[in-house]
This record gives structure tokens, C-alpha cells and sequence, in this order.
């Protein structure tokens, strides 16, 4: 495995933050002070970070939690607004969310005990599945966008008043499945590989659709199936082998 990556694996620590330690003279590998941040690690070698041997943090949980509408994906809320760890059972409160589900939005919500876990499957090209109903008719240059991909100069449409981000690329849709569409509203069942800040939500605003719900079914190979609201369970035994398979495969990319 790259230092640079073994780093980001058993540390707080990103793959770029992690170049800066290396670059500094900060890691040192059998007490000798390596800077090349592509350096393979083998089996058996002792990392030190500042003088601190860094231990192989292997270990992790992964659970799945059915997000109810209302509830923010926070620690706690200054306006005290219901957050998710009101309702997780207290043996998760140290456990961080894989990316966000805004405030109005509902469904899976994926939270693990290593922050490096979380942190690649936020980062990853996993589908996300989401189910959408939208405030009319979904025309054929919509389909087709989504098909083909969009670039935005101004995405404010649907995003939040707060918020400061304007331009947005949005990614082909990795698939997309229309339930119902009618001049009244539509349903439609869509899977994206990215998780920017409000995508669908701007993406369909552009259009004059706004999107009345939202709820997410599925983040790469958990689905959210018949788990109740405001529920959560552990991984089944198939989702962490192919969560592992995965791990591995990005670790050694």
C-alpha cells in the first residue's frame, strides 16, 4: 500500500494532508524518515507519525439508518431542531454519516465508527438509488439531460438560501426509471454516482420541478428494503463482505 494512502487508512488524516505530513519530514518508516508519499508499505513495516507509531485500525462497523423527514444529519443544531442522534441509540453517538440527506429529505442513511470507511464511501462512484416525486410533467429535454449530463453556471435554483456554491456539473444519471408522469406531478426512480450538496434537488429545479419528496433506497450494495423509519440495523454478513471487497480494491488503487 502507497504511505500516503496507509496514512489516510489508519489516521484522521486525508491522502492529501497526509503528502503535506510526508513532505515535512513528519513520517518516518523503521525510524528513517521517509518523503516520498508513494512509498510502499509492506507487511510488517512500523509507521510513525510525529514520533507516534501509527496502529492498523482494520476494525469497523458499518450500520444503516432509515432517516425520517425532519431531522438534520448533525451532531446538534444551534436553532434545536431534531437531529439523528436524538433518535440513534446512544452506543452510535461517536459514529460519523456517509455524506448528508437534507433536512426535507428521507430515507438511508449509512454511518460507520471509522472515519476513514466513512470517508471513501462518501468519496466513491457507488449509485446512490433515490425515489423522487416532482411538481409536474417531466419533458423529454429533462430525460435527455439527464442522460447526457449538465453544466450549470447558476444551480441556486433549489439549493439552499445559505448556501454559497452557484456553478454545478452534474454527471450523467447512472440510470433512471419513469414510475409516473403526469401534468400534475411525476414519480421517477433515479440512480447517481456522486453526492453533492442538494444535487437532485438543483438539477430539477433548473427544469421548473420542484421536488416535493425524496427519499433514498439504496447506497451501493445496501438497500434500504422494509427497515422502518427512524430504525437502524448493523450490516448483513453479504453487504460487509462486498463492503470489504471494495475497501480493498480502493486501498490498493
Amino acid at each position: 500500500m502507497r504511505l500516503n494512502q496507509y496514512i489516510a487508512h489508519h489516521s484522521k488524516y486525508s491522502r492529501r494532508e497526509a503528502d503535506k505530513l510526508i513532505l515535512a519530514g513528519k513520517v518516518s518508516i523503521q525510524h528513517e524518515i521517509v518523503r516520498d508519499f508513494s512509498y510502499q508499505v509492506r507487511e510488517g513495516m512500523k509507521v510513525y507519525l510525529d514520533g507516534r507509531l501509527l496502529k492498523p485500525q482494520d476494525k469497523y462497523t458499518l450500520i444503516a439508518y432509515n432517516k425520517p423527514k425532519g431531522e438534520l444529519v448533525s451532531k446538534k443544531d444551534d436553532r434545536n431542531r431534531r437531529v439523528i442522534f436524538d433518535s440513534l441509540p446512544k452506543r452510535f453517538a461517536h459514529f460519523t454519516p456517509v455524506g448528508r440527506l437534507d433536512f426535507a429529505s428521507e430515507g438511508l442513511l449509512l454511518l460507520s465508527d471509522n472515519v476513514q470507511v466513512a470517508r471513501i464511501l462518501m468519496e466513491s462512484n457507488l449509485e446512490r438509488v433515490y425515489l423522487l416525486k416532482l411538481s409536474g410533467k417531466i419533458q423529454d429535454y429533462v430525460f435527455k439531460a439527464m442522460e447526457s449530463g449538465l453544466s450549470l453556471e447558476n444551480a441556486s435554483a433549489g439549493a439552499h438560501s445559505k448556501s454559497e456554491i452557484r456553478s454545478m456539473d452534474f454527471a450523467p444519471f447512472a440510470s433512471f426509471s419513469c414510475i409516473k408522469n403526469t401534468p400534475k406531478y411525476s414519480k421517477i426512480k433515479v440512480a447517481i454516482t456522486e453526492g453533492k450538496n442538494r444535487e437532485l434537488r438543483r438539477f430539477f429545479a433548473h427544469f421548473g420541478l420542484e421536488v416535493l419528496d425524496l427519499k433514498r433506497v439504496a447506497y451501493g450494495f445496501v438497500h434500504l428494503n422494509n427497515l422502518p423509519t427512524q430504525k437502524s440495523r448493523f450490516l448483513e454478513r453479504k453487504e460487509y463482505n462486498k463492503l470489504h471487497e471494495f475497501l480493498q480494491e480502493k486501498l490498493q488503487s
